[in-house]
């Protein structure tokens, strides 16, 4: 399992010869493209777009998990959106009958998934955006800055090990999960898809009531070192999700993960992260 660092580390490795291609024929970073059937404005500085103009899809394991599980007519929640690189596919499979929500702070990259969106205005109508920071409470600040920029040529302000730069949450509100479903009478959530990078446990705390509800499926990343960061733990993650009755198994195969916790602690390199699937447990819920 690489880490953040030498993923990006290999993406510039491809990025150099390529811009210098195109900046022989007169293009530059930015790039507006077609890739699998979705339409995008990249800039190929930027990790996240490098690797959609390239591979034609964000994290290709997690798009395929959400291919195998989300199903047409579904409610589905991007919380931690960005650009749209999950949104959009998941608005594709959710189908006409189907809804996504798709939560990002950030202003920068809520403008960047906004613009995204109005490329594909077919796939946009299934989708709600809004930009706010789901937490265990809705009553407080939220941080001035967030990471939402990963830019292949690093830089002094870039997280040393989560390669991510932080921008301003202008413009941003803060909310739980459960006020933002009952205030908007979303009743129904069949699956989610959760990256934070270490607020994992404030958004599923402030969700409670949906987990016990709804019982959807989460797609979601294990990172110890930045819910360290956090103030929060992997320990603390896996007690919510425990107490939530969710079992874990791996993104791809869906095998079960170990229950030991410093096994499954040590499958995870320092300055790394590992998607998983988070299923309800039907036998501990009586479901």
């Amino acid at each position: 399992m690489l880490t953040t660092r030498s993923k990006i580390a290999l993406a510039r490795l491809c990025q150099k010869p390529l811009l210098g291609l195109r900046r022989m024929f007169g293009a530059g970073s930015a790039a507006e493209v077609r890739r699998n059937g979705l339409r995008w404005r990249l800039d190929l500085d930027e990790g996240i777009d490098f690797s959609i103009f390239l591979l034609g899809a964000f994290e290709a394991a997690t798009v395929a998990a959400c291919e195998r599980l989300v199903r047409a007519g579904d409610v589905v929640l991007d919380i931690g959106a960005n650009i749209g690189a999950h949104t959009l596919p998941l608005a594709r499979l959710v189908g006409p009958t189907g809804r996504v929500v798709a939560f990002e702070p950030t202003d920068f990259a809520f403008a960047k998934l906004s613009a995204n969106l109005a490329l594909n205005p077919v796939y946009a109508a299934r989708v709600t955006v809004a930009q706010t920071m789901l937490l265990d409470r809705g009553d407080g600040p939220i941080p001035r800055t967030l990471p939402s920029s990963w830019p292949l040529a690093g830089g002094a302000d870039v997280h040393p090990k989560l390669r991510g730069r932080d921008m301003t949450t202008a413009g941003a509100g803060a909310l739980t999960l459960d006020t933002y479903l009952a205030e908007n009478a979303i009743r129904r959530v069949d699956f989610i898809k959760l990256d934070v990078d270490g607020f994992e446990c404030r958004v599923l705390t402030g969700a409670e009531a949906t987990l016990r509800r709804c019982r959807p499926v989460i797609v979601m990343e294990l990172s110890p070192y930045i819910l360290d960061e956090r103030g929060d733990s992997l320990d603390r993650l896996l007690d919510i999700l425990e107490t939530a009755r969710y079992e874990l198994a791996d993104l791809s195969s869906e095998a079960p993960l170990p229950r030991g916790r410093d096994i499954l602690r040590r499958m995870i390199p320092d300055g790394a992260g590992r998607n998983i699937i988070a299923r309800p447990n039907p036998r501990a819920s009586g479901e």
